[in-house]
């Protein structure tokens, strides 16, 4: 009887869906967006966003990096631009102690500076560095890697910049695309005058576009969700999606930072890794940090399909790259010897 009961509910429910107006259905239809992430009312209210400092987003992987991912979580948790600084897990192999261990040596370790904390992926696809994350309440996020280290001053002067551009994204390192006129094919490649991508060892954004990659514009989540299984199946250029629905909503490029010190442990060019070091290096997500040729191919093979999937090429050229005021560099006799013209001689 009460399975007799339940069926005509569901029967009354789907007639009255069917007569429900075609504009009543498919406005239903948008709001249950099947992604929970996208429910702007479990997001913060914009207006009461921070926009003094920015929260830090690191993804971690490998076990093997956890002391070089301790080190760099320090750097940022000790300036007085951030708010908060979160380690996002995506190895789901990893033991719950090991990270129980790791947030408690953070918790002691950094109890003066900003918070850091661990929170492990629910999965490990690159599109969940993206996530609009309902506890971040900073205007700008920082997404980077476990295994680039920057030096304090820069990470202030990137954020100074970001502040009057918040419409572009903001990085540290560059690429760009490029057309191959002979196989007449888009490739991933460098460029010495010009670059139109920056990559998330480093990269400096508004959480809005957090929402915008992972929800989609309207009448384009279809071709998102698209967009971003190119990501899963390739397992790879999560970043240069991210460039790609920039440009395309704001029609600018992205802006290079010129920083004072950047070490990059995960460079596939490091030729002298000492000691534990050398574990620390290729290892992660991607599964590329070596072969570069193979590398580029790959990234090259994502900025094809991503044009397919979109029908247009939105990415846009930037030049030049922004650095910190300069002292005077030409040099004077002082004290017999030649330095900089504005360095004061103690006598």
């Amino acid at each position: 009887m009460e399975a007799r009961r339940r069926y005509i509910f569901s029967l009354l429910n789907f007639i009255f869906i069917l007569h429900l107006p075609l504009s009543t259905l498919s406005h239903r239809s948008l709001s249950l967006n099947p992604n929970p992430w996208c429910d702007r009312k479990t997001l913060p209210n914009p207006q009461s966003l921070r926009t003094d400092q920015l929260t830090v987003l690191i993804n971690g992987y490998s076990e093997l990096r956890i002391s070089l991912l301790s080190t760099i979580a320090g750097v940022y948790a000790a300036s007085p631009v951030i708010a908060a600084v979160v380690v996002l897990w995506g190895n789901p192999s990893t033991p719950a102690e090991t990270l129980d261990s790791l947030s408690s040596n953070f918790s002691l370790l950094y109890s003066a500076g900003a918070p850091v904390t661990v929170v492990r992926q629910k999965s490990n696809s690159l599109n969940s560095r993206f996530l609009p994350r309902r506890w971040i309440r900073t205007r700008g996020v920082l997404i980077c890697d476990d295994d680039v280290e920057v030096d304090p001053k820069s990470i202030e002067f990137a954020f100074k910049v970001w502040q009057v551009n918040r419409d572009r994204l903001i990085g540290l390192f560059a690429r760009s695309h490029g057309l191959d006129l002979r196989r007449k094919e888009w490739i991933y490649t460098v460029h010495q005058d010009r670059y139109s991508i920056v990559l998330t060892k480093f990269l400096m954004l508004n959480v809005d576009f957090l929402y915008l990659y992972s929800c989609g514009r309207e009448g384009l989540e279809g071709k998102f969700r698209e967009l971003r299984g190119v990501v899963d199946n390739m397992c790879n250029c999560e970043d240069i999606l991210m460039n790609f629905v920039v440009a395309d909503v704001t029609e600018r490029g992205p802006l290079l930072i010129g920083a004072e010190r950047v070490r990059d442990w995960g460079d596939a060019r490091n030729e002298v890794v000492i000691g534990k070091r050398e574990k620390e290096v290729g290892v992660g997500l991607s599964g590329v940090k070596r072969g570069l040729g193979e590398h580029r191919k790959r990234r090259g093979e994502c900025i094809r399909e991503f044009h397919k999937v979109l029908g247009r090429m939105p990415l846009k050229y930037s030049y030049g790259t922004v650095v910190s005021p300069v002292n005077e560099q030409g040099l004077c006799e002082k004290g017999g010897k030649l330095v900089p013209c504005d360095q004061q001689i103690l006598e």
